[in-house]
């Protein structure tokens, strides 16, 4: 089937939003899902906005268990510091059951910006 929208989930892990703190973005429950990728998109950055994306793994859903994800369990095309307007996607090759994204501010003052969590191999297709 060459269908995608029917063999995947989406979530939202943070809302489209200005940005002028680090955020922790939702806790994604992996349970069913045998894949998941985050799609980060940015907008505008004000008064040199440095931010940078990773991602944080844990076994539950309390915010101080989650960690940071080891390097080699991640693929992500984002660079060291976010640029204005782009999109990024963030891979997860981990093990655990939660997975959240994570902006970490640097500097500057804001971006705009927005993620979702893309789900597949899941053990249940999605209703259309």
């Amino acid at each position: 089937m060459r269908d995608l929208t029917s063999n995947i989930r989406t979530v939202s892990a943070f809302a489209p939003a200005v940005q002028s703190a680090s955020v922790n973005g939702s806790a994604i429950d992996l349970k069913d899902a045998g894949r998941v990728a985050f799609v980060l998109n940015t907008g505008a950055i004000v008064s040199a906005g440095a931010f940078s994306a990773k991602l944080q793994e844990s076994d539950t859903t309390t915010s101080g268990d989650f960690a940071d994800v080891a390097a080699d369990l991640i693929d992500s095309d984002a660079p060291a510091t976010l640029e204005a307007t782009s999109t990024y996607k963030l891979g997860y090759r981990g093990f655990k059951r939660y997975v959240r994204i994570v902006l970490t501010k640097a500097g500057g003052t804001s971006i705009a910006a927005g993620a979702v969590a893309v789900l597949s191999d899941l053990a249940e297709r999605p209703e259309a």
